[in-house]
């Protein structure tokens, strides 16, 4: 089907670095479909990006790094937006829909350290800065000697405060550091098996207003299926427990050929308790995949684990 684009098409993004590079990206993909639309970038500051000392379980959660962006679509002063989407909420507002899904960059977390190569050589005692439960519950688990302090701030921020000797070590994802150019300050890479990504984690997003079927036909080429259906199936999980930072929760998925392949977790912040469940079924059916992992949770106590969660949270 033959698209017509716009005279004129405006991007709302956040003006982190890291947010605006993802905006540009997007930019000069719409750019080389539709040479003759004159793309321009939005850029705004969000109530996510000036709280930054509280974690976002305390102040709100991911829908912080969006709203801004929804206000600037309603109002057409934008005509999409451009997520991380593990910042995006697993229920949009009414009247917004995802319009397409990037194809993922590298999904893994990544240790980051000016003096140690990885978790396993960080002495007794270490501070390792994370903004995520799911990370802190992760470590725990596997190195309760270590002290896990929250860090916030956009990527340069948080760099910073490791370089100033705030921290021994803080945990990013790589998507992030590989798209700003900054792969060596990767001490190395965190396997899955070891540190499960969040839903959606290295994946980018494209929000539109519900009802701009014109929109939706102009960036179907930006949509890349596979990862599509794997950040669905991860969503879902998320969703079916909240899908909120309040809890500690990671979901991954894998598509080879047809076939998908989920794992999934559920922990209290102490990393004490954890769920873990894993399953395989046809890609085309990434709903139905999320469903049947998060009952298998279910199944292994992830409701309670859920329980001493907000019990902790309360506390």
């Amino acid at each position: 089907m033959k698209v017509t684009p716009p005279a004129k098409l405006v991007i709302a993004s956040r003006e982190s670095r890291l947010a605006m590079w993802q905006a540009e990206h997007v930019r000069a993909r719409l750019s080389a479909l539709y040479p003759q639309c004159s793309i321009e970038i939005l850029g705004m500051t969000t109530k996510g990006d000036q709280i930054l000392d509280r974690t976002l379980s305390k102040v709100g959660g991911k829908g912080l790094f969006v709203k801004e962006l929804e206000v600037a679509m309603e109002e057409r002063r934008a005509d999409l937006a451009v997520h991380s989407l593990k910042d995006v909420p697993m229920e949009l507002p009414e009247g917004f829909k995802l319009a397409a899904v990037l194809e993922r960059e590298d999904p893994r977390d990544a240790f980051v350290s000016n003096d140690y190569a990885s978790l396993d050589d960080l002495p007794a005692g270490a501070i390792v800065g994370t903004s995520s439960l799911r990370r802190q519950a992760l470590i725990a688990a596997r190195y309760p000697h270590l002290v896990i302090r929250p860090l916030r701030g956009n990527l340069d921020t948080r760099l910073g405060k490791l370089d100033r000797g705030e921290y021994a070590a803080i945990i990013l994802a790589a998507a992030g550091l590989k798209r700003l150019g900054m792969p060596q300050r990767i001490r190395s890479l965190i396997a899955p098996e070891q540190s499960l990504p969040a839903p959606g984690q290295g994946a980018m997003a494209i929000e539109i207003l519900d009802g701009r079927d014109d929109l939706m036909a102009l960036l179907e080429p930006l949509n890349h299926e596979a990862t599509a259906q794997a950040v669905s199936a991860e969503r879902t999980v998320s969703r079916v427990f909240g899908g909120s930072c309040q809890i500690p929760l990671a979901a991954f998925a894998t598509v080879d050929a047809g076939t998908m392949h989920l794992r999934a977790m559920v922990a209290t912040p102490d990393g004490k308790r954890i769920a873990t469940a894993d399953a395989t079924g046809p890609a085309n059916a990434p709903d139905a995949l999320g469903k049947q992992i998060a009952t298998t949770l279910q199944g292994e106590g992830a409701e309670d684990i859920l329980a001493a969660c907000k019990a902790m949270d309360a506390g």
